[in-house]
């Protein structure tokens, strides 16, 4: 395993680029999953190595439910990520978040319906552990550079993940309150599955837009005061990003997650599809390597 971090940042609504980049390029990563969102933008923030991946592209062409989740792990992944942090609009579920408020997630509830969710299936068949979907060194990390950032933040969270595009309903809204949500989004789930299959520790901060339907002395979401609020949090999202990359230790020890597949495959090696196995050169490079004896 690799001692030296290699960050990979998503970026979600309003957060499209990052100007503090040193020896900054965007560079095309094809992935046999499909087309990731857009080009991976490549470069530096003083010896730490960043990879920053617009999540919905560059102008926000891409909806949703259209997003290529796979690909954009995958593409990650082949650029060299050792962890990654992504960052999300979300709603407030709860009063105590407010807009301008940050949530580094713990947890999620997923309510997609449309969505590949996994690099796996029959040919072989893999299940990993989602039982802590989040990785706590990385999550940390984030919640301490939001603080240094001078913004308000709360460590853990669950982030109820729905399809969309539409907003939720009055009832929905209010259901998901009960069920123990604190935010909601359109883009955590699969991207925080994928991650962990793909053996890269992911935290995810969620950047609060709006209260969500819930509130019945309120109008529902607005689309203009969700992009107003969005907007003011992308500059705190940026000093975020770079607080979090000047406080990582000159040493990156070894994560749980690096290993996330061992013991998760169920198929017998013999009857594994090649064709498959082709696809997750990257996704578990690691794990096939050493089935090979080749390191």
């Amino acid at each position: 395993m690799s001692s030296e971090w290699t960050i990979g940042i998503i970026g979600g609504s309003g957060l499209y680029a990052l100007d503090s980049l040193e020896d900054a390029q965007w560079i095309a990563v094809k992935s046999p999953f499909g087309e990731p969102s857009d080009e991976i933008l490549c470069g530096r923030i003083g010896d730490v190595r960043v990879r920053f991946l617009p999540r919905h592209g560059r102008g926000h062409a891409i909806s949703p439910t259209d997003l290529n989740a796979r690909a954009n792990i995958d593409a990650l992944k082949r650029a060299g990520c050792t962890d990654i942090l992504a960052i999300s609009a979300v709603g407030s579920l709860r009063e105590e978040l407010p807009p301008g408020h940050f949530v580094a997630v713990d947890q999620f509830i997923d309510r997609t319906k449309a969505r590949t969710d996994s690099f796996f299936g029959s040919g072989f068949v893999t299940h990993v552990s989602m039982a802590d979907p989040v990785c706590s060194r990385m999550a940390e990390l984030a919640a301490n550079a939001v603080k240094k950032s001078g913004g308000p933040v709360t460590k853990g969270g669950t982030y109820l993940a729905m399809e969309g595009p539409q907003f939720s309903t009055r009832a929905e809204s209010k259901l998901f309150r009960e069920w123990g949500a604190d935010v909601i989004g359109m883009t955590g789930y699969p991207e925080a599955r994928l991650a962990r299959e793909a053996e890269l520790p992911y935290a995810l901060l969620g950047m609060v837009t709006d209260y969500d339907a819930w509130r019945d002395d309120e109008e529902g979401v607005d689309v203009a005061a969700v992009i107003e609020q969005m907007n003011a949090n992308s500059e705190l999202a940026r000093k975020t990003v770079e607080a979090l990359i000047t406080a990582l230790p000159d040493k990156r020890e070894p994560s749980p997650i690096d290993t996330a597949l061992d013991d998760a495959v169920i198929t017998a090696p013999d009857k594994h599809d090649p064709h498959v196995v082709a696809k997750l050169d990257a996704v578990a490079g690691r794990l096939l390597r050493a089935a090979r004896g080749d390191g």
